[in-house]
C-alpha cells in the first residue's frame, strides 16, 4: 500500500497532537516506512497487538528507541531490564517479580499509597491555583515505587529527575546518545544500593530480588547478580514513577474537557476506575513500541525484511475506528475488554495492579479537596520525550 504519510517520533506533529496523523496512516498507510530513521510502522489496533503476541517475529531485544531498532546488531542494554529480553530468560525473571504486583500484592500496598498521596495534597492545601502534574502527579509515584524498592525517602526525587532527563529527547538531535549515559545514573545508583542491600537487606523489594534464584538453561539455578538487580530496580522505577504521573495528568485534562463526563463521575464515583482506563485509551502514555523483526513479514501487501525495525504506534491504534466506537469521543462508561496502553502479550505492564490503584486514589483525592477545579489550558504544557506522552505542567484553579 503506496503511501507518502510518514509517522515521525521527533516532528512537532508527535509531540503536539498526532492523532489526525494517525488516522491518515490508519486509513492510506497501516504500514508505513520512515526511511530516515529506517523502520515500519503499525498503527491499526488488530496489527500492533498480533505484533505485541508474536514476540518470536517481532524481538524486543532492540528496545524501544526509534534511532535503533533497524541495527543489525542488538544495542547494548542492562542486565536484568525484563522489556529488552525475549523468552525463555523473559519468563524465567519476570517470574521473580510478578508476585510483587498481584492484585492482592498491590492492596497490601494501600496504605503507602494512601499515606503519600495525603502528604503530597497537603503540601499544596490552601493555594489557588495547583499545578496538578508538577506539584502533585509527578511528585508521589515516584514515592511509591521506590518505597517499595527499599531506596531511601531522600532519592525519591532525585530519582525521578534522572527519569525525565533520560527520556527527555532533543527533537532537532534524536540520535543523540546523551539518553544512555543519563540512564546509566539510575543503574548505577542501583548498583551501588544493591551491593549494599547484599550486606544489610531489609524488608524490601530489592532484598528480596537479591535472594531469589533464576532458572538457566536446563534445571541450574543462580542467584541474580548485582547487575541485573539493578537493572530491575532501575526499570521499575522509571516505569513506575512516569505512567501514572501521565496517566492522570491526562484524565484530569480530559475530565475537564468533557464536564458531562466530570459530572457523572462526581455522581458515581465507582466510575472512577472506567474513567482513568479510558483516558488511558484516549492518551496513551506509552505512544509506541520498538520491534526488530526476526523472520520476513508481509502485512497489507508491504514486504518487510527480516532484521527490519518496526514501531507500533500504540497511540494510534487505541484511537481505531475498527475496534472501538466513536475512538475520539472521551466516554467514562465505555467498556474496554482488553487495554493495550499497558502493554500487550509478554510485555503487558508489570504495575498495572498499583498503576490503577494509585490512580483510583488520587481521583478520590480530586474530587474531595478540588472538585471545582478548572484547568488554565493556555499555560499548560506536554512533554517532549521519547515514546512517552502526556503533560508536565497542568495548572488548575481551586
Amino acid at each position: 500500500m503506496a503511501s507518502d504519510v510518514v509517522f515521525d517520533p521527533y516532528s512537532d506533529v508527535y509531540f503536539d497532537d498526532p492523532y489526525d496523523l494517525y488516522k491518515k496512516l490508519r486509513d492510506e498507510a497501516p504500514v508505513s516506512y520512515n526511511p530516515t530513521y529506517k523502520f515500519y510502522a503499525y498503527s491499526r489496533y488488530s496489527d500492533v497487538v498480533d505484533a505485541s503476541k508474536d514476540w518470536a517475529t517481532y524481538s524486543n531485544e532492540w528496545g524501544h528507541a526509534a534511532t535503533m531498532v533497524h541495527l543489525p546488531e542488538r544495542p547494548p542494554q542492562a542486565p536484568g531490564s525484563i522489556l529488552t529480553i525475549d523468552p525463555p530468560m523473559h519468563e524465567r525473571l519476570r517470574k521473580l517479580v510478578n508476585r510483587s504486583f498481584t492484585p492482592r500484592a498491590a492492596a497490601k500496598f494501600e496504605h503507602i499509597v494512601r499515606g503519600v498521596i495525603a502528604e503530597k495534597a497537603d503540601a499544596v492545601q490552601g493555594q489557588k491555583v495547583v499545578d496538578w502534574v508538577a506539584e502533585f502527579a509527578a511528585l508521589f509515584p515516584v514515592e511509591v515505587i521506590c518505597s517499595i524498592l527499599g531506596a531511601p525517602k531522600a532519592d525519591h526525587q532525585m530519582l525521578r529527575h534522572w527519569v525525565d532527563e533520560q527520556l527527555t529527547i532533543n527533537p532537532l538531535k534524536p540520535m543523540d546518545t546523551g539518553d544512555i549515559q543519563r540512564a546509566m545514573r539510575s543503574f548505577n545508583y542501583f548498583l551501588e544500593l544493591a551491593k549494599e542491600k547484599r550486606k544489610n537487606p531489609g524488608d524490601d523489594m530489592m532484598s528480596e530480588l537479591i535472594t531469589a534464584e533464576v532458572e538457566e538453561d536446563g534445571e541450574v539455578s543462580r542467584p541474580l547478580s548485582d547487575e541485573e538487580v539493578a537493572g530491575f530496580s532501575s526499570l521499575i522505577a522509571a516505569a513506575g514513577a512516569e505512567t501514572v504521573t501521565k496517566l492522570l495528568g491526562s484524565t484530569v485534562f480530559l475530565l475537564d474537557k468533557n464536564r458531562d463526563q466530570y459530572k457523572k463521575l462526581q455522581e458515581n464515583r465507582n466510575l472512577i476506575p472506567k474513567a482513568v482506563d479510558e483516558a488511558n485509551r484516549y492518551f496513551a502514555p506509552s505512544q509506541y513500541q520498538g520491534r526488530h523483526t526476526m523472520k520476513d513479514v508481509n502485512l497489507h501487501g508491504v514486504d518487510i525484511p527480516a532484521g527490519s525495525g518496526v514501531i507500533l504506534i500504540t497511540g494510534a491504534a487505541t484511537r481505531d475506528e475498527r475496534q472501538f466506537a466513536n475512538p475520539d469521543k472521551y466516554d467514562i462508561e465505555r467498556d474496554i475488554p482488553v487495554q493495550i496502553s499497558f502493554g500487550h502479550g509478554i510485555h503487558y505492564c508489570l504495575g498495572v495492579y498499583l498503576a490503577k490503584l494509585e490512580s483510583k486514589i488520587a481521583i478520590e483525592t480530586l474530587l474531595d479537596r478540588w472538585p471545582n477545579f478548572q484547568v488554565d489550558h493556555e499555560n499548560s504544557q506536554r512533554v517532549k520525550m521519547s515514546n512517552v506522552s502526556g503533560f508536565c505542567n497542568l495548572p488548575m484553579a481551586v
